[in-house]
């Protein structure tokens, strides 16, 4: 064989192995389980005004008000859930983001209320510090921090404006993504999409606009937009769809470092999306913690075949991280409707198939390419011999059938949390007929944790 050629099968074969690695599947186990159910609602703090004492007034088709508690049926597509709006006082759902403490507790969120800008102005925004009563199969909140704006740092008029507190809905922000700091919190959002800074108190100090490299990144939903007078002038720019913003939010092990990352593609001027290898590709966009200001550094992370949107993230060491990539399924495939196009009450119209988590390594030489997917574990296969979970998957297995799965981090060398968002009271993935609980769980990933 001559030398080009033998210089072109290793090529062939370097291609091959690497396309092979992006793809690895590694196992996982079911350790533990705990769920919060579903249904789990909470008092509005005393001095919140008496709009927010109760949530989901505008989640009516049409979005007029409803104000008779539990007189809108919740509904996943044409399936009803099982529960109603409004409810009376604010639900403990919509968990979209876990960051593991080394107390062995745990902070994350609850996302915007319920879905969109429109419906969610009565929906308070929350972190939360949780244990898991792992034994009990319990998740316990010990504190949840309502979200402020005392100092009216918000570039634009909050819903709650001319209040005393100054609450924080989810009108004025859809935060999805945390990381706790010693001074406070980073948060993720999808509207501008902004980088958010609060206190430990829960106060807003920061909102920092998005830049990825010289792109303004700007959702439909950024307050900056405004749709001009005149029919036939230009309408506003915008570059990511709705709900395109930042899903995951990283930090560096040192901790001077922010690593935002899209859950959708950035549109170019033609109206097609950025791609990397070939594969429509979401950006990481660094920001340097300390000066508060986008460093121009950005990676693009490659969907796999059947990938849609991303859920969380969160990095392992140094360079490599952990990112739960997912379509927009929801059920198993066993009750799939036959037609997709005539969903009915009794089957998923579109079941879940592709609920993963890669690890993958970004790096300073990889900057500005695509990260390197190192292999992934399947959440529609978790292992369970031992029989730990408490619902859903079948004889010897797990499944997590979420149409939204958004917390990963990890807790030790072999082990992972995992954790789903049930969007209360729209998403139906377990059950049929029933609405979602909030399940967590704990994996036994140490060959996932440890592959390079």
């Amino acid at each position: 064989m001559t030398k080009a050629l033998l210089t072109s099968a290793a090529l062939f074969i370097l291609f091959v192995s690497q396309a092979s690695a992006e793809e690895k599947a590694f196992p996982a186990k079911l350790v533990n389980h705990a769920i919060l159910p579903g249904n789990t609602i909470i008092g509005a703090p005393a001095d919140a005004p008496a709009h927010l004492k109760t949530s989901g007034k505008f989640s009516t088709a049409d979005r007029k008000r409803a104000d008779a508690l539990g007189s809108v049926p919740g509904k996943d597509g044409v399936r009803l859930t099982g529960l109603s709006l409004p409810f009376d006082g604010q639900p403990l759902q919509g968990f979209s983001g876990i960051k593991a403490m080394e107390d062995g507790t745990f902070w994350s969120l609850s996302d915007n209320g319920f879905g969109s800008k429109n419906n969610s102005s009565d929906a308070m925004l929350m972190l939360h510090h949780l244990t898991f009563d792992w034994d009990a199969g319990a998740v316990n909140v010990q504190k949840t921090l309502f979200l402020t704006d005392p100092d009216k740092k918000a570039p634009f008029p909050i819903v709650m404006e001319g209040s005393d507190k100054r609450y924080l809905t989810g009108a004025d922000f859809d935060v999805e993504s945390i990381q706790p700091v010693a001074d406070g919190f980073w948060v993720g959002e999808e509207f501008g999409p902004y980088m958010l800074k609060f206190s430990t108190e829960g106060a807003l100090t920061d909102v920092i606009a998005t830049k990825a490299g010289e792109i303004e990144v700007k959702s439909p939903d950024n307050p900056t937009l405004v749709v001009p007078a005149n029919p036939a002038a230009k309408m506003p720019v915008f570059n990511l769809r709705r709900s395109g913003g930042y899903e995951g939010l990283a930090i560096s092990k040192d901790g001077s470092k922010l690593y935002a990352m899209l859950e959708g593609p950035l549109y170019l001027e033609d109206a097609s999306v950025e791609k990397a290898d070939g594969l429509t590709a979401l950006r990481i966009i660094e920001l340097d913690a300390a000066s508060k200001t986008w460093t121009g550094k950005t990676w693009l992370y490659p969907l796999s075949e059947g990938g849609e949107a991303i859920g969380d993230f969160n990095m392992i060491d140094e360079t490599t991280a952990l990112i739960i990539e997912r379509d927009n399924g929801a059920g198993v495939v066993e009750k799939a409707c036959a037609d997709p196009k005539a969903p009915a009450a009794d089957c998923f119209a579109v079941p879940a198939k592709h609920k993963r988590i890669y690890k993958i390594e970004m790096t300073e030489e990889n900057a500005g390419k695509a990260v390197r997917k190192i292999g992934y574990i399947d959440l529609m296969k978790i292992e369970d011999p031992d029989n730990k979970k408490r619902q859903g998957g079948g004889e010897g297995f797990y499944d997590m059938p979420f149409v939204t799965i958004e917390n990963v981090d990890v807790v030790d060398p072999t082990h992972i949390v995992v954790g789903n968002d049930n969007n209360l009271p729209f998403s139906a993935g377990r059950a049929l007929d029933k609405a979602d609980d909030n399940e967590f769980v704990l994996l036994e990933v140490g060959e996932f944790l440890a592959a390079k």
